[in-house]
């Protein structure tokens, strides 16, 4: 009858299906394989590819990067898509802005007084200064026009509004430590008081101070202004 069909249909599949050469047969982890999840320190070299194609940044197995999965140490969408795997894998994940180093703010775009940068006279558009605002948060900021008396610049992150793509392989996956997970919660705890105070989305505040008031032609407060180290 139908019932026994189905079960010899199976009986007969359950050889093939468990045989080591068999092409539908998923691999399997050995056991006790940590694989990525909350809670583990995951360590991956990568190239990271701007909406042109062009590599733009990378970490390399010699010097890859290191973080705790779970606590928003890294874009959010290379994060998810980290999730599950395990020392080995290779993947190539292409982001959304929103899901990677987020849409361009305009808000983001200030004009400064010459006066505050270290020899102005030298400064062309394209360099990269980092600056110290009122509450000694750091600030980046890209130079992207130069006037008469001012510098136009621009605070947003230089690949916000691209989509990107990343080509990662998992070096490493351990355990993280309950110091570890101290300090990532700690960590994230504090972005988020940052991101409570209006700064959500930023490692920087734009280059304006926490009073928040958006006012017209808005003057950025910046302090020790100093030329950005570019390796």
């Amino acid at each position: 009858d139908h019932g026994n069909r189905v079960i010899a249909w199976r009986r007969r599949l359950s050889c093939p299906l468990e045989s080591a050469g068999s092409p539908w047969q998923s691999p399997r982890l050995p056991m006790n394989t940590p694989v990525i999840a909350p809670d583990t320190v995951v360590t991956v070299s990568y190239v990271l590819f701007d909406e042109q194609g062009e590599a733009v940044d990378r970490a390399t197995e010699a010097e890859p990067l290191t973080y705790v999965h779970g606590y928003a140490q890294i874009v959010p969408g290379l994060e998810q898509r980290l999730e599950g795997l395990t020392v080995g894998d290779s993947k190539s994940f292409v982001l959304e802005a929103d899901e990677a180093f987020g849409e361009h703010d305009d808000e983001g775009v200030l004009e400064v007084d010459k006066t505050d940068f270290p020899d102005a006279g030298e400064v062309v558009a394209g360099d990269e200064f980092m600056a110290q605002g009122p509450d000694g948060e750091p600030i980046a900021m890209r130079v992207i026009e130069v006037h008469d008396d001012a510098f136009i610049v621009d605070t947003n992150h230089p690949l916000a509004g691209q989509k990107v793509r990343f080509e990662v392989t998992v070096r490493e996956v351990r355990d993280a430590t309950e110091e570890e997970i101290a300090e990532a919660e700690a960590d994230l705890e504090g972005r988020a008081d940052d991101a409570d105070d209006g700064c959500a989305g930023h490692d920087h505040d734009g280059g304006h101070g926490h009073d928040h008031d958006h006012g017209p032609d808005p003057k950025p407060e910046l302090v020790q202004l100093t030329k950005k180290t570019v390796s």
